[in-house]
């Protein structure tokens, strides 16, 4: 860990020139006190890192050291770095390792490359924080450690002791045989199996995990794409319900962003939409539609209309109620 964070700090100051303590602290997220004895190891290991006394100091190496190259070509890196652009690293508890790569990366490139290839990789943005409506793009927070121990567990084929939360379940422990990681719109999820049956668990629902000696009964070898695909295939193998709704025509890759698939699509004389639905069950297309408002209007099935309508009629309901200086 500490030889790591050494060559993070070599690189840092190649890159950026001289740094105060305190910066390279906040970088490498340690403290200053950290950083002064890496620096004095640094010295005692013969590189020429020096200090700038007064008010613009800090610390810098001397003109024209160089680390090791990799052979890495501008593309190459460029790929590298527009891909550590985007925060899926987080989602996998490997942001710090991530930009340490991204140092790594960028002082692999002969000279004159760096400064090209790092403004070619701003003109790329993955997975921005909002969408063009501004709303924000919800990312699952999973702790550090826990995140670590799952991570442990996967690649090492160990079994892993989780302590899961269930929607709409107490917190429950349970060991599974863990198969791989994977994160969908900032979301991840554990693939594995119990007992030997399928389970996907989302991550930001483990409130504790633990990785066991004993190896994990789990194929050799596995095809994550393949796996995935039928995890998705078995959770939308409920009570599917057909659904045909009016809705505006601006929110309507917003609402098929959310249902199994599309049968029917027509346009209406008043400009809305009449789009014929598949959603997953009931109780999916009530938590989908009723987030439209009155952009959407649910035609079909009458059960879906009369459990919006008891929704909406509770909501009022309440607010008539407990609104200040309103009348019912």
């Amino acid at each position: 860990m500490r030889a790591d964070r050494l060559v993070s700090l070599v690189l840092l100051l190649r890159q950026r020139g001289r740094l105060t303590a305190s910066a390279l602290a906040r970088e490498l997220e340690v403290s200053t006190r950290t950083v002064l004895r890496d620096i004095e190891a640094l010295s005692a290991a013969g590189v020429p890192v020096y200090a700038e006394r007064g008010r613009h100091g800090g610390f810098a190496l001397l003109p024209g050291f160089r680390t090791e190259l990799t052979g890495l070509n501008h593309d190459e890196a460029l790929a590298l770095l527009a891909a550590g652009s985007g925060r899926g690293g987080q989602a996998f508890g490997l942001g710090a390792a991530l930009a340490s790569a991204m140092r790594k990366v960028v002082d692999a490139l002969p000279p004159g490359h760096p400064a090209t290839a790092g403004d070619a990789a701003r003109r790329f943005l993955v997975e921005p924080e909002t969408d063009l409506l501004s709303r924000p793009v919800v990312t699952d927070e999973v702790p550090g450690a826990v995140m670590t121990e799952i991570r442990r567990a996967v690649l090492a084929g160990h079994k892993l002791r989780i302590e899961y939360v269930a929607a709409g379940q107490s917190p429950r422990w349970r060991t599974v045989d863990p198969v791989g990681l994977v994160t969908v719109r900032e979301r991840g999820y554990l693939l594995a199996l119990r007992a030997g049956q399928d389970r996907t668990y989302r991550l930001s629902r483990v409130r504790a995990a633990e990785e066991l000696p004993e190896a994990a009964e789990r194929p050799d070898a596995v095809d994550l794409e393949r796996a995935w695909k039928e995890r998705c295939a078995q959770f939308l193998s409920g009570d599917p319900v057909a659904v045909s709704v009016r809705v505006n025509p601006e929110r309507r890759e917003e609402l098929l962003r959310t249902v199994v698939a599309v049968r029917a699509a027509e346009s209406e004389e008043d400009g809305r939409l009449r789009l014929a639905v598949t959603f997953q069950d009931l109780r999916h297309a009530e938590w989908a539609l009723w987030r439209f408002g009155t952009d959407a209007e649910v035609l079909s099935p009458a059960s879906l209309r009369a459990v919006l309508h008891k929704r909406a009629v509770t909501l009022a309901a309440h607010y008539a109620d407990r609104s200040p200086g309103i009348t019912p």
